[in-house]
């Protein structure tokens, strides 16, 4: 079995039961596990106990692209060869379908605790994209916390505040100026040692500033927005993760990630329900149920309207994603039978 000391530099890497519980005692014999901290084009960054290297990304029992591994993920690797053997399950994956008309499933990043929804005090703000990402938050059962950034420019922060817990009165909404170290210090709380926070957002709203005052450090480049818009450039192209402290006062772990403008949903439907619970609720008190909630007698979503429930604008909205999930998730389910039919064919 593992050594104690290993055991320890593991845990604050993230290691857990959820985890150990898949590796064999057999398995500790010939194998390291390690994780994943960076991913390169056809490589990744990999650090466990024993190891600090980069390595291929292709697995041999990789069938797909969720068989690869992500920013945060666990390998199993031989250890004398560091030859990647296995990927162990995932506690949690945030994934979407690549923009384009591919349908490329893309994934963002695994085994995270808690996900920051980073968007600015701006032209940038926008609810629909925010009801995206805690869609995914909700998908993946972690924690998601909206970070509203560039407060101290904004005039009137309070709206951005209340527009956001609209969405969810018990949403964690958190108003802070991301060069400031004072006013980021409390995002630290959420980052506990051998815990991981991963930063989505579009580009320009202050990510990887953010995670640069966390650390006290300017190691990631960064951007300023446009003056016209409001909107930034891609800074960061490799999704990679960040140590947050050091020595005795090492925390957790900040993985940074691409900006993200187009959030195609696909495989969220629990997601959805989550984050709509309210239309979701109403629907279920309609006289007939294939109700459209158009023109139908008794419907209760049209009710729940006009009793100010929840606006016409959010159930456009919620409609809008469960056709678009519906879609996309069927055509994933074509493209998986059709690939499976070709291996057996090889």
């Amino acid at each position: 079995m593992q050594s104690e000391n290993a055991s320890s530099t593991l845990a604050e890497l993230g290691w857990r039961g959820f985890f150990s519980r898949q590796v064999s005692t057999e398995e500790y014999q010939s194998f390291v596990p390690v994780r994943v901290m960076a991913v390169h084009r056809g490589m990744v960054s990999v650090l466990g106990a024993e190891v600090d290297a980069s390595i291929t990304s292709v697995l041999p029992s990789s069938e797909g692209p969720e068989d690869r591994p992500t920013v945060g993920d666990w390998l199993l690797m031989v250890r004398d060869s560091l030859t990647p053997v296995r990927l162990l399950e995932r506690s949690s994956l945030f994934k979407r379908l690549a923009p384009g008309d591919d349908q490329r499933v893309q994934l963002i990043a695994a085994n995270v605790d808690t996900l920051f929804v980073v968007t600015s005090c701006n032209e940038d703000f926008n609810i629909a994209r925010l009801e995206r990402y805690l869609v995914l938050a909700r998908q993946a059962g972690v924690r998601p916390v909206v970070v509203l950034t560039k407060a101290d420019l904004a005039t009137d922060t309070e709206h951005f505040a209340k527009a956001t817990k609209a969405l969810d009165s018990t949403l964690d909404v958190e108003l802070i100026n991301g060069q400031d170290r004072q006013s980021v210090a409390r995002l630290a709380e959420y980052c506990r040692r051998g815990e991981t926070v991963a930063l989505v957002g579009s580009s320009g709203v202050g990510k990887s500033t953010l995670i640069n005052t966390l650390r006290g450090s300017d190691s990631i480049q960064t951007q300023a927005v446009r003056e016209s818009d409001g909107k930034g450039l891609h800074t960061t192209t490799v999704r990679q993760m960040h140590r947050l402290g050091a020595g005795s006062e090492s925390r957790g772990w900040l993985v940074d990630t691409p900006g993200m403008r187009e959030l195609q949903m696909s495989e969220v439907s629990s997601g959805v329900a989550e984050v709509f619970d309210d239309i979701v609720a109403a629907t279920l008190n309609c006289r007939f149920a294939d109700c459209t909630h158009s023109q139908e007698p008794g419907c209760a979503v049209r009710a729940a309207i006009v009793g100010a429930e929840f606006t016409f604008a959010r159930f456009e909205r919620w409609k809008k994603l469960t056709a678009e999930n519906r879609v996309n998730t069927d055509a994933a389910a074509v493209r998986l039978a059709r690939s499976a039919k070709r291996r057996r064919r090889n």
